[in-house]
């Protein structure tokens, strides 16, 4: 060969590489996404955490976005929808939606950002290997709902009738009941069931738990709650009832106590999982992520409001406290 074609034939080689790496950069992707009512700083920490991995919309990515507008029976028609665009990968927010998604594609990978209880909701095999076309992050949900009337009971030592808000349209609420229920046995606190379908039942519901003796509350986990957080802590301030709420949105916004995993990190998260389900990895060999820390934030100003004196030993626990 003579040198000159042979360093022609080497810069070739050379090239491929980055010829690849800018047919992978034109590349253009897009995702479905779903959920029941929309939560601009859940939409944001999914943005950015796509953005740090190189995925940029309006550039290499397009978002579909439906949501349900806090109406759970649009849930499976937006679905549908979703699956007739053959999207890449479908995202979904809340234990309903995933579910809508799931009935409607075995094909279409899904990631969940986020959901609760993917096992007893049928969703997954194991965490370790889900098995089938959902991967994504587990809110640990249910497990946590005891725990939640644990802290209030430390927090309000001779609280003895709580209630618990439960969103009906939320398919994992049933096991964050049953594990609420049974630490409400173990602990000697009676707990009643207050139900709602629609944000405009709030209202009448805080009047029925505060004519039925309730002294205390617990807010479920639930997406359409996570909209109505500033609506909930003016009804709680309203009724002058110590709350404890999942988010620390809640205790962000004036109330009382919130126990759980940061759910914008969690949403970040997310975002790596969609990424390999991108470059070719199959859902059914991703594990389902969980939080790794709860975070306890208390409200000193909401509870100096309500007369309460919180321990010190619990305020010295709290990941924040809200002078």
């Amino acid at each position: 060969m003579r040198r000159r074609s042979f360093i022609a034939a080497l810069g070739g080689v050379a090239a491929w590489p980055l010829t690849a790496r800018a047919q992978q950069a034109s590349l253009t992707y897009r995702l479905g996404y779903l959920s029941n009512v929309k939560l601009p700083l859940l939409i944001a920490a999914l943005q950015t955490g796509l953005h740090d991995l190189g995925y940029v919309a309006g550039q290499n990515l397009t978002i579909e976005y439906r949501f349900a507008e806090g109406r759970a029976e649009m849930l499976d028609s937006l679905a549908a929808e979703l699956v007739r665009l053959r999207p890449d990968v479908i995202v979904t927010v809340g234990t309903s939606a995933v579910l809508a998604v799931e009935r409607r594609t075995t094909t279409i990978p899904i990631v969940m950002a986020t959901a609760g209880d993917p096992l007893r909701s049928g969703l997954a095999a194991s965490l370790a290997r889900p098995g089938g076309n959902v991967t994504g992050v587990t809110l640990y949900g249910s497990e946590l709902a005891g725990k939640r009337l644990e802290v209030l009971k430390e927090a309000i030592p001779n609280v003895a009738h709580v209630a618990v808000l439960d969103d009906v349209n939320n398919p994992a609420s049933e096991y964050y009941w049953e594990e609420t229920r049974s630490a409400g046995q173990a602990l000697g606190v009676d707990v009643l069931r207050s139900k709602v379908k629609e944000l405009d039942e709030l209202s009448a519901e805080f009047s029925s738990m505060t004519r039925n003796g309730a002294e205390a509350l617990i807010v479920l986990s639930s997406v359409l709650f996570n909209e109505a957080r500033r609506q909930i802590v003016g009804l709680a301030a309203e009724h002058r009832l110590p709350v404890i709420y999942e988010a620390r949105e809640f205790a962000q916004a004036g109330g009382l106590i919130s126990y759980g995993p940061n759910i914008i990190d969690l949403t970040r998260r997310s975002a790596a999982l969609i990424d390999k389900v991108l470059k070719g990895v199959k859902p059914a060999d991703l594990p389902i992520e969980q939080p790794t820390k709860f975070e306890l934030v208390i409200n000193v100003k909401t509870a100096k409001a309500l007369g309460l004196e919180i321990p010190p030993t619990l305020i010295a626990r709290a990941d924040e406290v809200i002078e």
